[in-house]
Order: C-alpha cells, then sequence, then structure tokens
C-alpha cells in the first residue's frame, strides 16, 4: 500500500491476516507514495511496516513513481518470495504492484475490483490503473454486486470473483467506537461548538482530483466562495486541503479570508470522522466519501462528471454535481433548504458492506492458498 485511502482499507485485511495461525505469514510493505498521509493511519490502526520503501518526493510524475516502485519493489519480491501479494484500490502503487507479481509468478489479490467509469480519463490515472490491476489478479474482492458485473463483462471467470462489500465499511465501524475529544480539534483551527452555534450546519469538502486540477477546482472553490456568502453563517465549510500544490495554490488564495470556511491540512482520519458525524453533508471528488459518509446516513454531493461507486447514486444517497458552478450551488441549496429533499438522501440505506469484508477476504485467500 502507498496511500492513505489505501491504508484504511487494507487496516481490517491486515488485522484479519494477522489473527490466522502461525503457518500464515502476513508481511507489509508501503511504498510511502503519500508519506505524511500514509503515517497518519499506520499511527491509527497500530500497524508497523515491516519494509517502508519511503518513495515520497516533490512534485515527481506519475512515471517518475512508477518507475521507483518497480525498481524498489522488484528486488523485495525475489527476497522474500510471497505466495501472495495483496493490493488494494486503484493507485500507481497497486498497477505497479500487479505487474510485479505477474513478473514474478506470484498469485496476486485485488481488494476493491471491479470499479469502472467507463472513461480512461476520469478518474486519471486511476481508471487505467485498476484496468491493469484486474488484467493480472487471480483474485478479485469485488465490493459490490455491481463491481462484480463488471468484471464477469471483461470475460474474468466468475471463480475468481468474491463479492465481499468494502473494507472501508469496516474501518469506518472501528474508528468510529474509537474515543475521541471533540475539543482537540480546537489545536488545529476548529472549534465545533463555536460553529454549530445557533444552529450552524456544517459540510464537510474535500477535492483533490488530478482531473479536477486547473478551471475546474476554480470552479468548485468559488462555488464554495458564493455558498458561504449566501448563508451568511447559517452554514460553515470544513475543506481539508490536500497538501499537493496543484490544490493549495487555488484553495487558499480564493478560500482563505471567509469567516464562514475553515481551511486545514489534511486530516488524521480519527478526527475526519468524527467532523464528518457532525457534518450536514458532504461535498467531495473523492471516492472514499463516498462510501464512508452514506455510513452515517449523509447525503454526498460528488464533484466529478462521472464516479465508480454507482451504487450510492442507485441508492439515492449521492448525487453527481460535475464541476459546473450552477448546478454545485443549485443541489447544495436545495439539500440545506428543503427538509423533505434532504430525507430522502439522508435515510438511503448503505450499499457498501456490513463491516465483515476483511473476513471474507482473509478466508477467500486462505482457501485458495
Amino acid at each position: 500500500m502507498g496511500t492513505r485511502p489505501e491504508a484504511i482499507k487494507m487496516a481490517p485485511v491486515i488485522r484479519a491476516l494477522q489473527g490466522q495461525p502461525q503457518d500464515f505469514e502476513s508481511r507489509i510493505c508501503v511504498t510511502a507514495q503519500h508519506r505524511q498521509m500514509l503515517d497518519q493511519v499506520l499511527e491509527l490502526f497500530q500497524i508497523q511496516p515491516d519494509f517502508d520503501l519511503d518513495l515520497m518526493k516533490p512534485n515527481q510524475s506519475l512515471a517518475e513513481i512508477t518507475a521507483s516502485i518497480f525498481t524498489h519493489l522488484d528486488p523485495l519480491i525475489r527476497q522474500i518470495q510471497p505466495d501472495w501479494i495483496i493490493s488494494q484500490g486503484d493507485t500507481t502503487t497497486v498497477m505497479a504492484t500487479s505487474l510485479l507479481a505477474y513478473y514474478h509468478r506470484v498469485h496476486f489479490g485485488h481488494v476493491e475490483a471491479g470499479l469502472r467509469t467507463g472513461d480512461k480519463f476520469q478518474p486519471f490515472p486511476e481508471e487505467i490503473n485498476r484496468r491493469v490491476a484486474s488484467v493480472v489478479a487471480d483474485l478479485h474482492f469485488a465490493p459490490t454486486p455491481w463491481a462484480r458485473d463488471n468484471l464477469l463483462k471483461e470475460h474474468i471467470p466468475a471463480e475468481q470473483i468474491i463479492i465481499t462489500g468494502n473494507p472501508v465499511i469496516d474501518a469506518l465501524q472501528w474508528v468510529a467506537k474509537e474515543p475521541f475529544n471533540i475539543f482537540s480539534l480546537k489545536n488545529i483551527g476548529i472549534d465545533l461548538d463555536a460553529i454549530r452555534t445557533n444552529g450552524t450546519k456544517i459540510i464537510l469538502v474535500t477535492a483533490h482530483r488530478r482531473e479536477n486540477f486547473g478551471k475546474p477546482l476554480e470552479n468548485i472553490c468559488r462555488t464554495i466562495l458564493s455558498l458561504a456568502e449566501h448563508y451568511q453563517g447559517k452554514v460553515h465549510f470544513i475543506y481539508p486541503v490536500h497538501l499537493n500544490p496543484n490544490v493549495q495554490n487555488v484553495a487558499y488564495p480564493i478560500l482563505g479570508n471567509n469567516p464562514h470556511i475553515t481551511l486545514i491540512p489534511p486530516l488524521d482520519y480519527l478526527p475526519l470522522v468524527n467532523i464528518l458525524k457532525c457534518s450536514r453533508l458532504v461535498l467531495t471528488d473523492s471516492g472514499g466519501l463516498q462510501e464512508e459518509a452514506p455510513g452515517f446516513g449523509i447525503p454526498v454531493l460528488v464533484m466529478r462528471d462521472v464516479t465508480e461507486r454507482p451504487e450510492g447514486i442507485q441508492a439515492g444517497i449521492v448525487k453527481l454535481v460535475g464541476t459546473d458552478s450552477k448546478k454545485i450551488f443549485t443541489e447544495t441549496c436545495r439539500l440545506l433548504d428543503d427538509p423533505m429533499a434532504y430525507a430522502a438522501m439522508a435515510q438511503a440505506v448503505n450499499p457498501y458492506g456490513d463491516g465483515h469484508a476483511a473476513e471474507r477476504i482473509t478466508e477467500a485467500i486462505i482457501a485458495h492458498s
């Protein structure tokens, strides 16, 4: 694993694997594709990597991180000679790892397999990363029936596909039970009690997708500013801003001086989950929050043109709004101003799992070993 979302979703799998008998040994390797944000999750879930490739460099290109993963992970696989390599999702780490597993003739298991948009540039580069992993994988851990059907359409044998649910729900349920002092958020500039005075509603924002860099992200930020001005303190936006300069250099100049918008560095997962629980709705271009917010019955407006997670849309708790300023503004106002529209989304059922995905993944690996 290499990024924070990967670590969140792999943490329950790691815990399940480590609970197996002694003749079943698991080793943890991180590429640290995202160093700082990855470390937050490792600490929260008390995961100690056996191997840390530490590959993150400022402003490295996709080609550079891919080359680094190949050259650093290849000798490690040769040294360990594993029976299985398990990786999650659609990052550069999973794509390169799947190919290395193939080169070494090692069985490869793909967690969260089968997500598709059908557009190779949305999301970029994730759509192609996960397709490559699917070509290589020996076991495909599909989170939903829809994901399984995508894999079947690509002629992947049905016996290689296991519907498991998404382990992010396992992780979310575990973290939601952890003790957390809400007043500790004051240390990073968030006073939830003060914000919620007089019924002020909190909207959690994340926007960092590569395909939204430039004009789309500018549209998103200007719309948030317009919404903050429109509601004049009745709504407060909390935006953990991704460390990528392409995000920082847009978000801070546009949103940095409004008293109803709080910009903060990326949050550890525990405080993020607790802010999410207090939020009225979520504006995001992230994948994970499309799965996590429904776990608390919180409506999600997805600021992308397509999503590889249509189950939330079909369930009615997620809606695509793209990056068009008018549509983001209109749909946000509708949820804030129309109680019936809000209730219709908030009461939908979370389609992403029951909190036992890691158990199913582990059982399948053991059965095929």
